[in-house]
C-alpha cells in the first residue's frame, strides 16, 4: 500500500497542476473515495433487493439549466484502463463529475416504512453523503494522461472487497495524515493508534450507546470504537445498524472529513451520515439540547490553536477564550449525559494554566469525576510537536474526590519515540492491569480533592514515587525555600549587629 501511494504521488508531481503536498493528497483522496464507494456498491447490491446507487441518474442545476448524467460510477469510468483518457477524462471530469456531485439533487424526504419507502430513504441519505464529501473537494490535475496513469493504479492495486486490502487501508490513512502534517501549526496532530486503542479500551463503549468525537479528524478514535462494539457486542443484522446509528463525528476541515468519511465506509459503516462537515464549536452551548447528549466522548481535539472571533460567545462568559482546546473540553462536560464518559487527550498547559482554565478544571471537577489522568512522555506525538500530552478520563454525574495519576514509561531501551519507533498498543499493558485493581507504585499516585483544591486546581503534579527523583510537592518546596530565606536573613542580621558592636567596642 505505501508502495502504491508512493507511486501515485511519483505521477502527480509531474502534473503541472498539483502544487504541493496538499494538494496531491486533496486529489488522491477524493480519487479513493469514489474507488472505495463503488467497492462497497457492488456488496450492497448484493445485500439489499432494493439498492439504488446515488451516482446514477445524478441531476443538478448549472448556470439555471436543469443537467443530468447517467452513470458516474467508478465502475462505469474509470475500471476500464483502456478507457477515456487525455482531453476527454480531462473534461469528463471537470464538466461533468465535479459538478454534478458537488451539485447533487438530493431529492424530497420519504415517509413510510415499506420498502420501497426505506430504499428511498437510503437513497436520499447517500446522495447527500456524496454531495457533503464533494462540497468542498478540489480537481487540480490538468493533465488527462496522467490522471488516467493515476486512475488506473488506483483500479489495479486497491481492492476494497479483499479482505488484506481492506485491513491496509487504516496504515494507509495513517501514511496520509502524516504526509499531511504542515497541518499541525494549526495545532491538529495526528493521534498515534496505541494511543487511540488504549482510550477505547478503557472507556469500553457498548453496543446501545451513541460515540462522539466532536473534532474527528480522520476517524481515528470513531474507527476503534466501531470494531471494539462489533468485536464485544455485534452478532446479528440488527445489532449492525444499531451500531452504525450511535456513530457520531464532526469535523471542521473538508479534507480530514472526506478521509473521515472514506474510513468509516472502510470500517463497514454503509451511509456515515453521523460524519458531519461542520465547527462543533460554532454553535451555541445554550441551544444544546437532550438529543445532542452523548454517552461516550473520545476526542483529540486540536491545541496550541486559536478559534475566529466570535466563537468564543457562544460559551458562558466565565468559559469564554479563544483557545481552542479550552473550549472543546467545556463543550464535552456539556455534551455527555449523567453517566456519560470521556477520554480527552489535552496537553500539559490544560493541567497547570490559570484564569479560565482554572475556572474551566473546578467545573470538571465538581461536575464529573476525573478518575484517572494518563502521563503520557515526550516524543509521543514526534516529530510534528514536542509538547508533552496526557490522557484525561472522566465521567459526568458526581464530582471527584481523588485523581489517580500513571505515569507512562517509555519502553526499555527508549529515549524518546519517532517515526521509525513510534508508540505501540502493548505499552500499555501496565496500565490495563492496573485499572481495574489500583495500588500505588513507581508510576501510579493519586491526589485527593482537597490538596488539589488548595493547589487552584493546578493538575499538573510530579511523580512522587519516580525512583531517584525528589519526592517534595512543589509548593511544599517553595514554603521551605521561603522558610530557609527568612532564616538566613535573620542570621546576616545578627552578624550586622555583633560585627557593628565589635567596631564599636574598638573605636
Amino acid at each position: 500500500m505505501s508502495t502504491t501511494i508512493k507511486s501515485i504521488q511519483d505521477i502527480m508531481r509531474k502534473d503541472v497542476g498539483v502544487d504541493g503536498d496538499a494538494q496531491r493528497i486533496g486529489q488522491l483522496v477524493w480519487l479513493l473515495f469514489l474507488k472505495i464507494w463503488d467497492d462497497r456498491e457492488q456488496e450492497l447490491a448484493l445485500l439489499e433487493d432494493d439498492f439504488a446507487s446515488p451516482l446514477v441518474n445524478v441531476s443538478w442545476t448549472e448556470s439555471g439549466e436543469k443537467q443530468s448524467a447517467g452513470d458516474l460510477r467508478w465502475s462505469a469510468w474509470a475500471a476500464d484502463p483502456e478507457g477515456i483518457t487525455g482531453g476527454r477524462l480531462l473534461d469528463f471530469v471537470d464538466d461533468t463529475l465535479f459538478p454534478a456531485l458537488k451539485g447533487m439533487e438530493v431529492g424530497p424526504r420519504r415517509e413510510g416504512r415499506s420498502p420501497k419507502a426505506k430504499a428511498a430513504q437510503a437513497l436520499r441519505r447517500r446522495r447527500r453523503l456524496v454531495k457533503g464529501v464533494f462540497e468542498d473537494a478540489y480537481q487540480y490535475m490538468k493533465s488527462g494522461t496522467l490522471l488516467r496513469q493515476v486512475v488506473n493504479k488506483i483500479q489495479t492495486d486497491i481492492d476494497f472487497n479483499d479482505a488484506t486490502g481492506r485491513h491496509l487501508f487504516g496504515d494507509l490513512y495513517e501514511q496520509i495524515l502524516k504526509d499531511l502534517q504542515g497541518a499541525g501549526n494549526a495545532g491538529e496532530y495526528y493521534t498515534p493508534r496505541a494511543v487511540t486503542q488504549f482510550a477505547v479500551d478503557m472507556i469500553d463503549p457498548r453496543l446501545g450507546e451513541s460515540v462522539l468525537d466532536p473534532a474527528c479528524g480522520t476517524g481515528g478514535f470513531l474507527a476503534c470504537a466501531i470494531e471494539h462494539v462489533r468485536r464485544q457486542d455485534v452478532q446479528t443484522p440488527g445489532q449492525e445498524a444499531q451500531l452504525q446509528a450511535s456513530i457520531r463525528g464532526v469535523e471542521k476541515k473538508p479534507l480530514p472529513h472526506l478521509l473521515c468519511a472514506t474510513n468509516m465506509i472502510v470500517h463497514g459503516i454503509d451511509v456515515p451520515a453521523g460524519i458531519v462537515h461542520d465547527n462543533t464549536l460554532s454553535r451555541p452551548l445554550r441551544d444544546l439540547t437532550l438529543r445532542d447528549r452523548v454517552d461516550v466522548v473520545l476526542t483529540n481535539p486540536p491545541f496550541g490553536g486559536m478559534e475566529e472571533d466570535g466563537i468564543e460567545n457562544n460559551f458562558p462568559a466565565e468559559f469564554r477564550t479563544r483557545e481552542t482546546a479550552d473550549l472543546f473540553l467545556v463543550l464535552i462536560v456539556e455534551l455527555l449525559k449523567p453517566g456519560g464518559r470521556a477520554a480527552v487527550v489535552l496537553p500539559d498547559g490544560t493541567l497547570f494554566g490559570e484564569g479560565v482554565k482554572t475556572r474551566l478544571k473546578e467545573r470538571l471537577l465538581t461536575e464529573c469525576n476525573l478518575h484517572t489522568i494518563v502521563r503520557l512522555p515526550n516524543g509521543v506525538f514526534a516529530p510534528y510537536t514536542s509538547i508533552r500530552t496526557n490522557v484525561l478520563f472522566f465521567e459526568k454525574g458526581r464530582p471527584t474526590s481523588e485523581v489517580w495519576y500513571y505515569e507512562h514509561p517509555y519502553p526499555e531501551g527508549y529515549k524518546s519515540y519517532s517515526k521509525t519507533k513510534p508508540m505501540r498498543i502493548g505499552e500499555f499493558a501496565p496500565e490495563k492491569a492496573w485499572w481495574n485493581d489500583r495500588v500505588e507504585n513507581e508510576f501510579a499516585w493519586k491526589v485527593g480533592i482537597d490538596r488539589i483544591r488548595e493547589r487552584g486546581f493546578n493538575l499538573d503534579l510530579s511523580n512522587p514515587n519516580a525512583p531517584g527523583q525528589a519526592h517534595e510537592d512543589p509548593d511544599e518546596l517553595l514554603a521551605r525555600f521561603e522558610k530557609e530565606r527568612d532564616a538566613a536573613a535573620a542570621l546576616r542580621q545578627q552578624l550586622r549587629q555583633a560585627l557593628a558592636e565589635a567596631l564599636e567596642r574598638t573605636a
